[in-house]
C-alpha cells in the first residue's frame, strides 16, 4: 500500500485539515493500492503563507547556494528511481519498462538539465545606462496532469526553485504519489522551510483556491482547456501571471518521399505510447492519397506489436487507461468514429481479450478519417489513432493547422529541407522532423487553445522571471 497521511507544508509533514482522503487504485487491477490527504482551502492558505514568508529569504540566496540545492534534489531522484518508476507503474499503468526510462528517467533528466543551466544563466545583462536584470516572480502555485505526473512536476518545480521563486505543488489526484516522494527528497536536502509544500486534493476546492489566492504571483498550469480556462479565470481577479499547457490533436504529415514503414511506425508509437494519454501525441496520421492503403496495412502491422499486458511483465509495451472514467471516454469516441462513418481498421470497443479487469483498450486505428468528424477534431486521450488522406502539400498543410489546438506535430520526408519547410509552416509549438528525438532544452508549449507560456530550458526557466530594468545617470 501507498498510503500518505500528511502533506507537506513549512519544512514538516502535516495532518490536513479536512481529515478526508482520496483512494488510489491500479488501473491494470482495479485494487486500491493507497490513498492521500484531500485537502481544502485551510490548506492551501497555510501553504500560500508558508510559502510568502520564505520567498523574500529564498529569492535572494545567492545562485551558487539555490544550485547546491538543486544538485541534491537531483542526485535523490537518481537514488530512488526504482522507486518512482515502480510507484508510477502501480498508479498509472506504464510499463514499468518505459516508466523507468520516461517517467523516472525524464524527470531527472530535466532536474539536471537545470543544475546545468542555472550555473551559467545571465541574470543581469548591461544595455545602454540600464542594467536589466532578473528576479524570481514570487509565489508561484503549480497544479500539475496525471499522465506524466512527476515530469509534469519537475518541468515547473525544477525552474521555479532555480528562479528563486517559492512553491505551492497540487498534483493530480489522480496520479500522486510520486510528488509525495519528491517532497520526501526536498526534504532530506534540507530546502528551507516553506520555500516548497504540496498539498494534495481535487481541483475544486484546492487547485480553484491556489488559482484566486491573492499571496499567488503566477499559475503555471497543465490540464484540459475547460480547466485552463476556469484557472485563468480565477487567476484574471487578481491579474496573475498565467503559463497554460493544454490539449493537443497533432498531425504527422508524411511527404510522398518519405520511408513509409519508418513514417507509420514511429507515428504510431507516438500515438500509442502511454496507452496515447500523451498531449503531444500525433493522433491524426496525414498520408498522400496515393500511399493510404500502403501505409493502412503498416498502420495494422504496428498497432498488433502494441499488445495490452501486465505493466509489470518487462515485455509489456500496452498498459491500462488510467481510471475506468478516462477509458469510458476513450471507448465513447471510437464509438462515435464508427457512428460517423470512419474504416475501422483494428481494435474497436470491445474490451481485449483477457482483460476483464483493469481498464484497457484495444490499440486502435481508423482510416477514410475526414476533417469533419468528431475523432479528427477532438482529443480522445488514447491510443487511438486517425489516417487522413490529403491531395497535395498544401491540402495537407490546410487539414493539420484546421484545429483549435497547436502543441506539437511531426513531418516526414526523405528531404530534411522540405521537411523543415513544411514544419515552418505548422502551427504548432514543437514538430519532429523524421522522428526527431524529445529535447530537454527545448521551449515545450502550444498555440492556439493549446495554451500559452513555455516550459523546459531557459525557456521555462523565464516564466518564473520578472525584468526589472534599473536606469543610470
Amino acid at each position: 500500500m501507498y498510503d500518505r497521511q500528511e502533506i507537506y507544508l513549512n519544512g514538516a509533514w502535516t495532518t490536513s485539515s479536512t481529515g478526508e482522503f482520496i483512494e488510489i487504485v491500479n488501473p491494470a487491477t482495479e485494487e486500491v493500492v493507497g490513498e492521500i490527504p484531500s485537502c481544502g482551502e485551510a490548506d492551501v492558505e497555510w501553504a500560500v503563507t508558508a510559502a510568502r514568508d520564505a520567498f523574500e529569504g529564498w529569492g535572494r540566496t545567492p545562485v551558487e547556494l539555490r544550485l547546491s540545492f538543486l544538485r541534491k534534489i537531483h542526485e535523490g531522484m537518481v537514488v530512488r528511481s526504482e522507486e518512482i518508476a515502480r510507484t508510477i507503474t502501480a498508479e498509472l499503468g506504464m510499463p514499468i519498462k518505459l516508466s523507468r526510462r520516461i517517467q523516472a528517467g525524464l524527470p531527472a533528466a530535466v532536474m539536471e538539465s537545470y543544475v546545468k543551466l542555472l550555473g551559467d544563466y545571465p541574470f543581469e545583462e548591461r544595455i545602454g545606462n540600464s542594467l536589466v536584470v532578473k528576479e524570481p516572480a514570487g509565489v508561484a502555485a503549480c497544479i500539475t496532469p496525471w499522465n506524466y505526473p512527476l515530469h509534469q512536476v519537475i518541468a515547473k518545480v525544477a525552474p521555479a526553485l532555480a528562479a528563486g521563486c517559492t512553491v505551492v505543488l497540487k498534483p493530480s489526484e489522480v496520479v500522486p504519489l510520486s510528488a509525495f516522494i519528491l517532497a520526501e527528497i526536498i526534504h532530506e536536502a534540507g530546502l528551507p522551510a516553506g520555500v516548497f509544500n504540496l498539498v494534495s486534493g481535487y481541483g475544486e476546492p484546492v487547485g480553484e483556491a491556489m488559482a484566486s489566492h491573492p499571496g499567488v504571483d503566477l499559475i503555471s498550469f497543465t490540464g484540459s482547456v475547460r480547466a485552463g480556462l476556469a484557472v485563468s479565470g480565477l487567476a484574471a481577479a487578481t491579474l496573475k501571471r498565467v503559463a497554460l499547457e493544454l490539449g493537443g490533436k497533432s498531425a504527422a504529415i508524411i511527404l510522398d518521399d518519405a520511408d513509409l514503414a519508418a513514417a507509420v511506425k514511429g507515428t504510431a508509437a507516438s500515438s500509442f505510447v502511454n496507452s496515447g494519454q500523451t498531449c503531444s501525441a500525433h493522433t491524426r496520421m496525414l498520408v498522400p492519397e496515393s500511399l493510404y492503403d500502403r501505409a493502412a496495412a503498416l498502420a495494422v502491422e504496428a498497432a498488433a506489436t502494441y499488445v495490452p499486458g501486465d505493466p509489470l511483465n518487462e515485455q509489456t509495451r500496452l498498459g491500462p487507461l488510467v481510471s475506468a472514467r478516462q477509458r469510458e471516454r476513450v471507448l465513447d469516441y471510437i464509438r462515435k468514429g464508427l457512428a460517423e462513418g470512419a474504416e475501422l481498421l483494428c481494435g474497436g470497443a470491445e474490451p481485449p481479450e483477457g482483460f476483464e479487469r483493469g481498464y484497457y483498450v484495444k490499440p486502435t486505428i481508423f482510416g477514410r478519417v475526414t476533417p469533419e468528424m468528431t475523432i479528427a477534431r477532438e482529443e480522445i486521450f488514447g491510443p487511438v489513432l486517425a489516417i487522413m488522406t490529403y491531395r497535395d502539400e498544401d491540402d495537407a498543410m490546410r487539414i493539420a493547422n484546421d484545429t483549435p489546438y497547436g502543441l506539437a506535430g511531426g513531418v516526414w520526408s526523405g528531404d530534411v529541407k522540405r521537411a523543415e519547410g513544411v514544419a515552418r509552416r505548422l502551427r504548432t509549438g514543437q514538430v519532429d522532423i523524421n522522428g526527431g528525438s524529445f529535447n530537454v532544452l527545448a521551449p515545450f508549449g502550444g498555440y492556439k487553445q493549446s495554451g500559452h507560456g513555455r516550459e523546459l530550458g531557459k525557456y521555462g526557466l523565464e516564466e518564473f522571471l520578472e525584468l526589472k530594468a534599473i536606469q543610470f545617470k
